[in-house]
């Protein structure tokens, strides 16, 4: 578990120059693969893409609350 524990320990490390702190915990739960999205379920999630590394970055959520 090298890598994980050492990208959790940068994780938790991490904190911004006004005090904003991370939790993290490393996941084992194995999670079912190939699940699909309705068309409807899709249109019912708001993407907001960051401006940098669009494809890694992006916030989710819920179009009505």
């Amino acid at each position: 578990m090298g890598c994980e524990s050492d990208n959790l320990q940068y994780i938790r490390t991490t904190k911004t120059s006004t005090g904003l702190t991370v939790k993290a915990h490393f996941v084992k739960k194995k999670y079912k693969t190939g699940e699909k999205v309705s068309d409807k379920q899709m249109k019912e999630i708001k993407i907001e893409k960051h401006h940098q590394l669009t494809d890694w970055n992006y916030k989710l959520t819920p179009s009505k609350m």
